[in-house]
């Protein structure tokens, strides 16, 4: 894809000249293999500094459109099936599953770019925070539906989202397609997500029905 310059902005509105410039800072993170800034974009691209000072005033600015780029799929993926007229346990697959092929895709299409841009995103947490926060209360909406339809019988919808997380970290945590890309499939999320349903309340099994580990 040709490069934008400068001129090419001119005749656009501010958002569309912060969208050309974050998809000329993410193509210079993939060159460059590394983080990006105000002042190396400025050197990377044939825009001036003071085109990028006025649409990213601060360095924070910059940071946060970049993360907002990356989780913009998975944001439109999360609001589509939160709308979508399904039962609660198709529904939580679904909202699993979906991210978890477009994550997949990503990795597959060039596993080093993907694993740069999961190292950036650890680098800016703060940022990332908030869309780690909206997964977790689009996901609280369908426990929510669940626990209506008799689901999860005894827990709060927080200790509900907690346990859930944990079992299915693994379909929606970027750092595991580079870890274990093999090992993740629809098939076992499914099957994760029905025993979930089957079983998951706050009825004690037993497990934790002694007060210290046996040795045998």
């Amino acid at each position: 894809m040709p490069e934008r310059t400068e001129a090419d902005m001119y005749d656009s509105d501010l958002n569309d000249q912060r969208e050309q410039l974050v998809e000329l800072a993410m193509q210079a993170i993939a060159r460059r293999g590394g983080d990006i800034s105000k002042a190396i974009l400025a050197a990377d691209t044939q825009v001036t500094r003071a085109k990028i000072d006025q649409v990213f005033p601060e360095e924070a600015d910059l940071a946060a459109a970049l993360v907002e780029r990356w989780f913009r799929p998975l944001v439109a993926i999360m609001e589509d099936v939160l709308a979508a007229d399904l039962p609660p346990n198709r529904k939580m697959y679904e909202f699993f599953a979906r991210r978890f092929d477009y994550l997949r895709a990503q990795f597959q299409r060039d596993p080093a770019n993907f694993a740069l841009f999961v190292e950036l995103g650890d680098r800016h947490w703060d940022e990332v925070r908030s869309y780690v926060d909206l997964g977790d209360h689009y996901l609280s909406e369908i426990i929510a539906q669940a626990q209506a339809d008799g689901y999860f019988a005894g827990l709060t919808i927080n200790h509900s989202l907690s346990l859930i997380n944990q079992m299915l970290v693994t379909y929606v945590q970027p750092m595991f397609l580079i870890m274990i890309p093999d090992r993740l499939s629809e098939d076992k999320l499914a099957r994760i997500v029905d025993t979930i349903f089957a079983g998951l309340s706050a009825t004690a099994g037993g497990a934790a029905g002694v007060s210290k580990l046996r040795i045998a």
